[in-house]
């Protein structure tokens, strides 16, 4: 059994109520150069979540004056990045041209379709100083129909994602459909993201798509008997209904939608098929991919060529 996942079995009674859970996935940390993330999606048990094929867990961290988030230009393809930031600033620059700051609320959506190359970086006046970031990274593989799109950014100010409040809880809907608003967002499949925050007591009853999943980013949350700490994926069953309960305040991210198929994955690039990575892989060893205008100097070598 992967020490990343395992079922809900070895850890309670599903006849006493634990049905609600399917798996429960532990993040992997990984050294992204300079800070840690931790890595949810894929692994060894779990590749996807409906649409949904990557999830990083990036801080809280701290930095100090003059370091600091600093990924240099990395090509994408045939999926669509999300980046939603609690704390912090980073600022998006891409193939297209977009140049776009990222603050906490908001979320970026970079929809890299036939191919992207993008980095991200903090604005001077961040990084000059003592600053922290803290945020969710995700991927979503694009229907193969929508695979070769051509590429496109969208920036979602914090205002105009909807917010509410359910049963007192805090909830902002960033992609899809829940508890009765509809985010601006692009969609390209059945597409679920939302984020909510708990005090301790409250309790949200989750809603509903073919294939969902918790994640905890702080605190502590009971699912009917089971408890479930900070840092922890839950991979949800299909019963309707399912009612979490903040045992402290906490914070969770909520994703989910229809299934796409399989995807297969080789470094940044993603696609339906393998030939069409093997042939992006190519490219970008050929430099054969666009530049990003305004940070054109450096950029991210494939991992298996020799690092100068």
């Amino acid at each position: 059994m992967s020490n990343e996942s395992q079922n809900v079995e070895a850890l309670c009674d599903i006849e006493a109520g634990c049905g609600a859970i399917d798996q429960l996935v532990y993040p992997k940390d990984k050294d992204l150069g300079g800070f840690t993330v931790r890595r949810a999606l894929p692994n060894q048990a779990l590749k996807s979540v409906g649409p949904w094929i990557f999830f990083d867990h990036m801080g809280p961290a701290s930095f100090p004056a003059g370091e600091g988030v600093n990924v240099r230009p990395h090509p994408h393809i045939n999926i669509s990045t999300v980046t939603y930031l609690f704390a912090g600033e980073i600022l998006h620059r891409d193939s297209i041209g977009s140049v776009q700051a990222i603050k906490p609320g908001d979320l970026n959506l970079m929809v890299t379709g036939s191919g992207m190359v993008h980095s991200e970086r903090e604005p001077d006046e961040v990084r000059n100083s003592v600053h922290s970031v803290h945020g969710l990274q995700l991927w979503l593989a694009l229907p193969e129909a929508h695979e070769e799109t051509e590429p496109a950014f969208y920036h979602y100010p914090a205002a105009i994602l909807p917010k509410l409040s359910t049963d007192g809880v805090a909830v902002s809907v960033m992609i899809g459909t829940a508890y009765g608003v509809t985010s601006p967002t692009k969609t390209f499949s059945s597409t679920l993201y939302i984020e909510a925050k708990l005090n301790a007591g409250q309790s949200l009853t989750l809603p509903t798509a073919d294939e969902r999943a918790l994640y905890v980013v702080s605190g502590e949350i009971a699912l009917k008997d089971a408890l479930v700490k900070n840092h922890t994926m839950v991979v949800l069953s299909a019963a309707e209904g399912i009612v979490i309960k903040a045992k402290t305040a906490s914070q969770i991210a909520l994703i989910g939608g229809s299934n796409v198929g399989h995807r297969y994955i080789d470094w940044n690039f993603v696609s339906s098929k393998q030939a069409r990575i093997d042939s992006a892989k190519q490219q970008w060893i050929a430099r054969e991919f666009p530049s990003v205008p305004g940070d054109d100097k450096e950029y991210i070598p494939y991992p298996s060529l020799p690092k100068s």
